[in-house]
């Protein structure tokens, strides 16, 4: 059973770096660009939208989102282009966004800023 979790965990990092090929190449229909691009950007994002320190729900948020998206980016990408841009993660390292990490930043901003706010009109006075 460890063995199988560890294949499809190599499986898993490989194909979200083939969906972020894919979201770059122009024979991709838009659709699949689209999906691809945002389940490769959340995926590669050096943040995380619930940091992973917080016991138990730090995992979760992965856990239902990166292959979801996945599976559904797979079934729009052409089966010929799709075995291309797995071939091609076969041999890259694992790509940054930076840009993923720029809006959960802007997201967990934006929530402070709220807080702060309600906070702020919940003073008596």
């Amino acid at each position: 059973m460890i063995g199988a979790l560890k294949t499809w965990a190599r499986a898993l990092k490989r194909d979200v770096v083939a969906l972020w090929i894919a979201a770059r190449d122009s024979r991709t229909p838009i659709a699949a660009k689209i999906i691809a691009g945002a389940v490769a950007t959340y995926a590669l994002s050096p943040i995380d939208l619930i940091p992973d320190f917080i016991p138990v729900l730090g995992y979760l948020d992965d856990l239902p989102i990166v292959p979801l998206g996945l599976w559904v980016a797979v079934k729009l990408i052409p089966p010929p282009l799709l075995i291309e841009f797995r071939a091609a993660a076969a041999t890259r390292s694992r790509p940054v966004s930076r840009l993923a990490a720029a809006v959960v930043i802007g997201l967990w901003l934006l929530v402070a800023v709220l807080v702060v706010a309600w906070f702020w009109r919940s003073l008596p006075g």
